[in-house]
């Protein structure tokens, strides 16, 4: 019986988030249309459910609160109370509140909190016909004095503390895996079938067999993939809270636009978004949204608009975050860099690089620290999830029209279009979508002793290094080097290697222990003779070997 508690306690931590989820957009959808009856409704049903499933469960505490929840929502319902300021307020404050107590549920304790006993006494202020407001206060009275003995009740199991690694899938998207297991099955056991008659095997239907059953594999896999993807839309939206709280602390007025919702990427891609999506949208408030009164002197409407947009670019996603703010001051960003030691001479750098400096650790143009900024932390954050997840991310403004920081990554992380390269008995996978081109390595730079140089291409420097040298790969360096042009935002480098194998897609897999320190990788891959081939972390070999600095030098 423990064991089927554990499995619906894990059931209701991911629906109470859901619905909490949905309650919270709801209830900002009833700020901005205060007459919506259906938002009310949805609120409703949300609290009317998970009172539902803490009665099931017997979470006392929780039980209690939901059913004083209820009787200022059926006041709100029936036309009792009217949709003021205050009410949003505590409306807000009851989902934080419900947050924290579904929470505490899954780890195995039913507790009211001061701030929800707070809400509870605020609810009771408003609830004054037919004596509920003495009811639920008394009912609110009686639980809580249950809780001191609940309070240090055991974990509920480790089942309830894994419930973000759920995932809802289509029923037939599983029918579809369940009959390609099965394909699969018959054309391997006609493979087996053929090479066990060894005195009759037939190439050509062997090929042909063999063929039908790669095509199998590959339907499986991306068939897989699909089922791992998640419309960006929920994501998105758990940002309408943040805009209007952050907005309302900054004395600004703001609105949260989504475009592209329906754009799906692989569900570990969404939870490395979360935080560089957060940064984006606080630097966006703080540094690009006017206040009020500035915005009406110039023009603009005085409730400034930040818009959150997806697109799909080939096996990409792209996401930008913009806002119609005062824009980025691109000479404030040139002072601020000149006395970090970042550029000697400004003047030379085109301007997309300039605004690239926004991302630089410990950069930042406030003039004060604040809860918000001042302190450097925050776009780098962002530089640096972006790159783990192999994307890149660039600025672009313009004075007084508005910001806008562009998120380019690819759509799953479990497979790689990658090119392989071979130096000396080893091989490396490039991430094909950052090969520039190929070309020969010239006589007198291969007999170049340093372990880097530059290269000449098409009267441009290319900065380069030796990947043997690099990893200290035993044996001569070979007869030929070939350098792998790559690229990383705007950043130009080359790698020198023995062998071209041409371009693979590869299985991702986690570094072993050995290599998890070796700058310049960013995963592995088995090949088809067994052997394991290193994924080469572009964006960490030019930030780390300087090549950035000699290419823009």
């Amino acid at each position: 019986m423990e064991i089927q508690r554990d499995l619906i306690l894990k059931n209701f931590l991911i629906e109470s988030e859901e619905g909490l989820s949905l309650m919270e957009q709801s209830i900002l959808e009833l700020e901005l249309h205060s007459s919506d009856s259906e938002a009310i409704q949805g609120i409703f049903r949300v609290v009317h459910t998970m009172k539902g499933n803490a009665s099931l469960l017997e979470i006392e505490g929780l039980l209690a609160f939901t059913h004083n929840a209820e009787d200022l929502l059926d006041d709100l319902r029936n036309g009792k109370l009217s949709v003021t300021p205050d009410i949003i307020a505590l409306l807000l404050d009851l989902v934080d509140a419900l947050r924290q107590m579904v929470a505490a549920a899954g780890r195995g304790k039913d507790e009211i909190s001061p701030s929800a006993k707070e809400i509870l006494a605020r609810i009771s202020n408003y609830i004054k016909v037919d004596g509920k407001a003495e009811k639920g206060s008394e009912h609110a009275r009686d639980n809580q004095g249950q809780l001191s003995n609940l309070e240090t009740a055991p974990a509920a199991g480790e089942a309830a503390h894994t419930a973000a690694r759920t995932l809802r899938v289509d029923v037939e998207k599983l029918d579809r895996l369940l009959d390609l297991a099965g394909e699969l099955t018959i054309a391997r056991g006609r493979v087996a079938q053929m090479l066990q008659a060894k005195a009759e095997i037939n190439l050509e239907e062997l090929r042909d067999a063999h063929s039908f059953a790669d095509t199998l594999h590959y339907e499986l896999q991306d068939t897989i993939l699909k089922v791992r993807m998640v419309p960006v839309g929920p994501l998105f939206h758990q940002y309408n809270r943040t805009v209007r709280d952050m907005a309302k602390s900054l004395g600004k007025m703001a609105q949260l636009r989504i475009e592209g919702e329906d754009i799906e990427v692989d569900t570990s891609v969404v939870e490395y978004l979360k935080d560089p999506l957060l940064h984006m949208i606080r630097n966006a408030l703080d540094h690009g949204i006017e206040p009020p009164a500035k915005r009406k002197k110039r023009g603009k409407p005085q409730t400034g608009t930040i818009t959150v947009r997806a697109a799909r670019e080939g096996a990409n996603i792209v996401i930008e975050v913009a806002d119609d703010g005062a824009g980025l001051d691109k000479q404030k960003i040139i002072e601020v860099a000149q006395k970090k030691g970042l550029i000697a001479e400004p003047q030379k750098l085109p301007e997309q690089e300039i605004y690239q400096l926004i991302f630089e650790p410990g950069f930042t143009t406030a003039t004060q620290v604040s809860d918000m900024s001042g302190r450097g932390v925050g776009m780098d954050v962002v530089r640096r999830n972006i790159q783990v997840l192999r994307g890149s991310v660039h600025a672009a403004s313009q004075p007084g029209v508005g910001t806008t920081v562009r998120v380019r990554m690819p759509l799953t992380l479990a497979i790689i279009e990658g090119f392989s390269v071979g130096v000396g008995h080893e091989t490396y996978v490039i991430p094909v979508d950052q090969v520039i081109e190929c070309v020969d390595l010239p006589k007198e730079d291969q007999e170049n002793a340093r372990r880097d140089g530059v290269l000449q291409l098409r009267n441009e420097p290319l900065p380069f290094i030796y990947l043997k040298d690099h990893f200290g790969l035993p044996g001569e360096r070979g007869a030929r080097q070939t350098v792998v042009v790559v690229q990383h935002e705007t950043n130009r480098a080359g790698l020198a290697v023995n062998e071209l194998y041409g371009a693979t897609q590869t299985v991702i897999k986690p570094l072993p222990a050995i290599f998890k320190d070796v700058p310049g990788l960013s995963g592995s891959a088995i090949l088809g003779n067994g052997q394991v081939a290193l994924i080469l972390d572009i964006p960490a070999l030019i930030r780390d070997f300087r090549m950035q600095e000699a290419h823009t030098g």
